[in-house]
């Protein structure tokens, strides 16, 4: 057996991140900056800020989109640190905690390519992941406990990330290492879509129903009938669980997916069921009661059947800012897997015998597989967990 866990506090070491605020006017050559790291997180990277080194939230629009390199008619982000697709055009902004149970608050911002736009309407997991292993080091944590556990003797904190995009709290545990104690990122788990191998960070997503629009199935249907200008109807499931999310499976649009899911290439050169399921999306997000302009949320989502010689349970492909995603966004993966335990969704019909009894359902994506844990007591769901990995890329100042 393994000895049992064992707790130490920690004094809170100075912050390493410098918190002054952001360049008012041009240095002497002629730039702006302010203090920042650049970090993966997941299968997605951005920038991580602190919220002092930033002006008031009203004016972010005249900072962020210049770091990133928007807008940007050609779509490269050339000019910034952005690298012109949406699942490396983010940025997290960290601040004190606003409320007594969690740690630290954090902000996600989606910039829009070519226009620049912030988009906070909605949270992104994969940069959230980020967030704990980046709090712990700046030295925002008060209560800084670590638990060790096995024979090996390694250390787990916990942090509670409260979103503001969604009012949600997360729970975020991850390896720390050293005296003090620092983010551990070197590790064996394996996470499709990235390289190499890292520490594995658990990211659990509590009461994540409703992060929108206050109920799992907003329009109080498991599948929905949405009709679409040409006259033609589709039916899919509009499910709202930790980011809102529209998914119809390819058969209802005419894709057989006998041989396989479609790729993200393939999406991108159908100009015609890239311009359908834009529209899908757009009355999806009607139906919820979202504005059809906000490209971040919902998402739509293609679920394929998985196949006889998968070991997934279900597959998927995503559209993210109109963009096919080459993995899959991390919250809609969370969102699908709730919704593969919803009787009579669409998702809960690919799973087959797994719907509405599985604590852990495969999904299959464009980089790989990913799998979501529930948690569900008396018929609410408690928390949806999975796991991610993330590493600091760069520290420094950015220019803009």
């Amino acid at each position: 057996m393994s000895p049992p866990h064992q707790h130490r506090r920690h004094a809170n070491p100075p912050l390493q991140q410098p918190r002054r605020c952001y360049s008012t006017g041009p240095s002497s050559h002629g730039q702006r900056s302010f203090p920042a790291w650049f970090v993966r997180g997941g299968t997605s990277n951005g920038l991580v800020i602190h919220r002092d080194s930033l002006p008031p939230q009203d004016q972010w629009h005249t900072v962020l989109p210049q770091a990133m390199g928007s807008p940007d008619q050609y779509g490269r982000q050339l000019n910034g640190i952005g690298s012109g697709i949406s699942s490396t055009s983010k940025i997290v902004v960290l601040g004190p905690p606003s409320r007594p149970d969690v740690d630290v608050d954090y902000t996600f911002v989606q910039v829009g390519i070519k226009d620049g736009k912030l988009d906070t309407a909605g949270n992104c997991g994969n940069m959230s992941s980020a967030v704990g292993p980046v709090a712990w080091d700046w030295g925002l944590i008060r209560e800084r406990d670590v638990e060790q556990e096995g024979s090996g003797g390694d250390q787990w904190a916990s942090v509670r990330l409260f979103n503001t995009n969604t009012s949600k709290v997360l729970v975020s545990r991850f390896r720390v290492a050293g005296s003090p104690p620092k983010y551990c990122p070197g590790g064996d788990y394996v996470l499709d879509g990235v390289p190499g191998t890292a520490s594995q960070i658990t990211m659990s997503f509590m009461d994540p129903a409703g992060a929108k629009t206050g109920k799992a199935l907003p329009t109080g249907n498991a599948v929905d009938v949405l009709r679409l200008s040409d006259g033609s109807s589709v039916s899919a499931s509009l499910v709202d669980v930790s980011n809102p999310g529209v998914f119809i499976t390819a058969r209802e649009l005419g894709i057989d997916d006998t041989k396989g899911p479609l790729t993200p290439d393939a999406v991108e050169a159908d100009t015609a069921l890239k311009a359908r399921l834009g529209e899908i999306r757009r009355v999806g997000a009607s139906m919820m009661g979202l504005d059809p302009d906000v490209e971040s949320i919902p998402k739509v989502v293609m679920l394929f059947h998985p196949g006889d010689s998968s070991d997934a349970d279900l597959g998927c492909l995503a559209l993210s800012m109109g963009q096919a995603h080459k993995a899959v966004p991390l919250t809609l993966a969370l969102c699908l897997g709730a919704a593969s335990q919803l009787p009579g969704t669409v998702a809960a019909e690919l799973v087959g015998d797994k719907a509405g009894s599985a604590s852990t359902v495969t999904i299959g994506h464009p980089s790989g597989k990913l799998d979501i844990g529930t948690t569900v007591r008396d018929g609410k769901l408690v928390s949806a967990e999975l796991l991610r990995t993330a590493r600091v890329l760069m520290k420094g100042d950015v220019c803009y």
